[in-house]
């Protein structure tokens, strides 16, 4: 299993934004319109299909709606059909920030736990939360809904309006649509579980 901070992100930046690049190529879709499509700007588009920036999971889902394809499309080959996937730890892929992430860059790291099947309705990931100021949290939102089970460490989850500290053991379930960050209030990250269900 690949550990935080061991893969290079280049790489998996790379692979996201070649996937991004023919899929929008193969929809005959025009930067601008999938700019228009998924509220991502055209810029922060062109950087991603460079693989100049690393997409959050929100990002990530956006696309995969423009698309209407399954998130692990991005990650490995989607096998069609399948009703029982199994993805072995090694076979995990972590997406990480680099040190000094762009405007829309993820900034934190992610780890897809299922990469195979192409229909499914959630999307289940392994989360480690960056300690942060509260002057750098992102703020995200898309369509659908989350739930998030603290692994370990002291996790702020923030809205507009609400502050909520969650500790190992702790959960929360929330509508995506509402504006969310979160951030570790501990000098190392906040690991977590989160499966993320999506309206595709």
């Amino acid at each position: 299993m690949a550990q935080y901070g061991d893969m290079d992100k280049n790489t998996e930046g790379l692979r996201i934004g070649r996937t991004v690049k023919e899929l929008r190529h193969k929809k005959q879709i025009t930067l601008q319109d999938l700019a228009a499509k998924t509220g991502i700007s055209k810029s922060v588009l062109e950087e991603i299909e460079s693989g100049d920036v690393v997409p959050p999971v929100a990002s990530l889902l956006k696309l995969a709606k423009a698309f209407n394809v399954g998130m692990a499309s991005f990650f490995e080959e989607e096998a069609p059909g399948v009703k029982i996937s199994v993805t072995r730890s090694g076979e995990r892929i972590s997406i990480k920030r680099r040190p000094h992430h762009h405007e829309g860059e993820v900034d934190y790291i992610y780890e897809s736990l299922e990469t195979h099947k192409a229909d499914k309705h959630m999307e289940p990931l392994l989360v480690a939360f960056q300690p942060l100021g509260t002057g750098d949290m992102v703020f995200t939102n898309h369509e659908g809904e989350e739930f998030v089970y603290i692994l370990e460490g002291r996790l702020e989850f923030r809205t507009d309006d609400r502050v909520e500290i969650l500790l190992p053991g702790d959960t929360i379930y929330f509508e995506s649509e509402i504006n969310h960050s979160f951030r570790s209030l501990d000098e190392k990250p906040a690991r977590a579980i989160a499966v993320v269900w999506s309206k595709v």
